[in-house]
């Protein structure tokens, strides 16, 4: 069974392949133990982002390079464990990958549940998916919004109300299931049944190469198994 780590970064902006980790924080509820540290990103932070989670540049100064940081997290981390993170396929999981090429290694093929897509996907009922807004309608403190420790403990409670007592493996497997294509999601049949999406289409897009794209693979799969690629003989 997978242990949950939830883990969160702040960063000095929103693009991971520019802008670089200024802190990261995570929390193992099953041992009740916290990492937290300040990173010296090696560049000024912003001032609209000092604003969003006031963290300045005399705060990192003397703070350790994140590739300094990298052992002592894998320290904590321990093995069998799942990284929790609000957002974190579009965001913090790509700021891990880039500190990880910084200090020239490659980030390990750990595996992770954003628990932003859990919110989305399983709780459509709710007009917002926000990790703030999570937390007023479960009814939980208030915090220290947008210091990564201070998020990270939130996070524990916003998902543990989310998914009560569901296993993290399988809440994990359920994330990363492919998904059912049934109608044809773009093009000139948009919106067809696969079924009556024209054979000769089908041959098209596979011949040039629009079904080969990871956000299509689902797809590619579905209609293989109509039998689109079946040789006539």
């Amino acid at each position: 069974m997978l242990r949950p780590i939830y883990y969160d970064t702040e960063t000095t902006g929103v693009k991971p392949q520019s802008d670089r980790v200024i802190e990261i924080a995570a929390y193992d509820p099953l041992n009740d133990k916290s990492f937290v540290s300040l990173v010296n990103p090696q560049m000024p932070i912003p001032k609209e982002a000092t604003f969003i989670h006031n963290i300045s540049d005399d705060m990192v100064q003397e703070a350790p390079l994140f590739k300094d940081i990298i052992p002592s997290f894998l320290d904590f981390l321990g093995d069998n464990f799942v990284l929790i993170a609000h957002n974190n396929d579009a965001f913090d999981i790509h700021f891990l990958r880039n500190e990880w090429k910084i200090a020239g290694l490659e980030l390990p093929k750990w595996p992770f549940i954003d628990s932003l897509k859990w919110a989305r996907k399983y709780r459509p009922d709710l007009p917002r998916h926000s990790l703030q807004f999570l937390r007023e309608s479960f009814g939980i403190e208030a915090n220290n919004a947008h210091r990564a420790l201070d998020d990270v403990i939130i996070l524990h409670k916003v998902f543990s109300s989310l998914v009560d007592d569901l296993p993290f493996t399988t809440i994990y497997e359920l994330l990363n299931e492919p998904a059912k294509v049934t109608h044809m999601p773009f093009g000139k049949h948009q919106g067809k049944l696969l079924s009556d999406v024209p054979k000769d289409y089908v041959l098209w897009l596979d011949k040039s190469g629009a079904l080969e794209k990871v956000e299509n693979q689902a797809l590619k799969q579905a209609l293989d198994k109509l039998g689109f690629f079946q040789e006539v003989k």
